[in-house]
């Protein structure tokens, strides 16, 4: 398992990263990007379906030791809605779009992979790759699910490996519980009457309501949640008038609701639609609040987490393998997969940057970031991470 990977090997990953990268595809277009896979995996040898979930591509191997478990490795294809900052040769030549959160270094790691698999097919069972579309804001996942993904592969768990920024070379995470949160949300229209706003006695002012909910909603959060169960609810947006003068007879609030658990996330929707209706009854108001549920949380199983650690252990490219750092309040559409099979999403690090060596735009190589670039150096140990975790499931 820890033999060197061949330097042309790594080459061919980092020349198939590298052209994705400048061919970025948004949710549900990923044409392209599923033609280039799908072609590799049978060139590989793998039985391959396309278009599940609309341009996600599925592509199963068998181990040569006969039947055995099935495990199902996951990788999301699609860019997302940014203009690139970056001048490297590698830079998106589509303008207003960028893989500017390293989909297309996870396609890279697990193409390379399914190449390890298919030259040393020396396991019991069977091996998925599951290319995913639409992950950003799309519920690729979900619609993979739909379109019958676990019916066709009824793997018996599924991992998925997202880079991580500020998360050093050959370290990983595998965390034992909640890694995202879920991603919810939410609309408030508040119905008043209007004004001259010189007779505000002659009106009910939807802007004044709107101020005293958007406090109101804060004290969910600080004093109905429980203090050990993090949340987030953030008001981003406040519409109400068009001139100085006027009070408005409408005001809309809009935001976005974090949790990391279901049962917190009922709590907060049943207190916010409880103070909408309420608090606007008692100015004299009504409100009608919609209330959107987009990915629930990624929660990872315990087993499979502390699976992936040992294994990724056993690899020397592996500094550091965490299990306890802090997950974080951004959303992940994999969750919808963990809904349905055991498994984890594991971060490998990414580094602090310093891989971008010219032609990067200025700025931090954050992901969602337009000088963002996934990090080269880490594709060999992507691949033998993915190796390290189906032998220790498979055997």
């Amino acid at each position: 398992m820890n033999r060197a990977v061949n330097q042309n090997k790594i080459e061919s990953w980092v020349k198939t990263r590298r052209d994705i990268h400048a061919h970025p595809e948004l949710r549900y277009q990923e044409n392209r990007t599923s033609d280039i896979i799908a072609k590799r995996l049978v060139e590989l040898g793998y039985k391959v379906e396309k278009d599940i979930g609309v341009t996600g591509v599925v592509g199963v191997l068998q181990g040569k030791r006969g039947p055995g478990k099935s495990i199902g490795l996951r990788a999301d294809m699609d860019a997302l809605p940014i203009q690139e900052k970056n001048q490297f040769d590698h830079a998106s030549r589509h303008p207003g779009k960028m893989h500017a959160c390293g989909h297309d270094g996870h396609i890279a790691m697990l193409l390379g992979a399914a190449q390890e698999f298919a030259e040393n097919p020396d396991f019991s069972g069977s091996v998925v790759l599951i290319f995913q579309p639409a992950e950003e804001g799309g519920a690729g996942a979900q619609r993979m699910i739909e379109d019958g993904l676990f019916e066709r592969y009824p793997v018996d768990a599924v991992f998925a490996m997202h880079n991580w920024p500020g998360l050093r070379e050959g370290e990983f995470a595998a965390h034992t519980g909640p890694v995202m949160a879920s991603s919810n949300e939410f609309s408030v229209t508040i119905h008043a009457k209007g004004a001259h706003a010189a007779m505000p006695d002659l009106g009910i002012d939807p802007v004044v309501i709107a101020a005293q909910l958007i406090i109101a909603f804060q004290t969910i959060i600080s004093r109905t949640c429980k203090p050990v169960d993090p949340a987030v609810l953030s008001v981003t947006q406040i519409q109400a008038g068009e001139a100085i003068n006027v009070i408005p007879d409408h005001a809309v609030l809009q935001g976005t609701v974090r949790t990391f658990s279901i049962e917190t996330l009922d709590l907060i929707e049943n207190h916010m639609r409880k103070l909408c209706t309420e608090m606007c009854a008692a100015f004299g108001a009504t409100a009608n609040m919609e209330f959107e549920r987009k990915y629930p949380p990624t929660v990872n199983t315990p087993e499979m987490a502390n699976l992936a650690k040992t294994a990724l252990e056993t690899l020397n490219e592996v500094s550091e393998v965490h299990s306890n750092l802090p997950p974080t309040m951004g959303a992940e559409d994999f969750a919808f997969m963990l809904q349905h099979k055991p498994g984890a999403y594991l971060w490998i690090g990414n580094g602090d940057g310093g891989h971008r060596t010219h032609g990067h735009g200025i700025g931090p190589c954050t992901l969602h970031n337009p000088s963002y670039d996934f990090n080269d150096r880490i594709l060999p140990i992507g691949v033998k991470a993915w190796e390290a975790i189906v032998k220790e499931f498979l055997k």
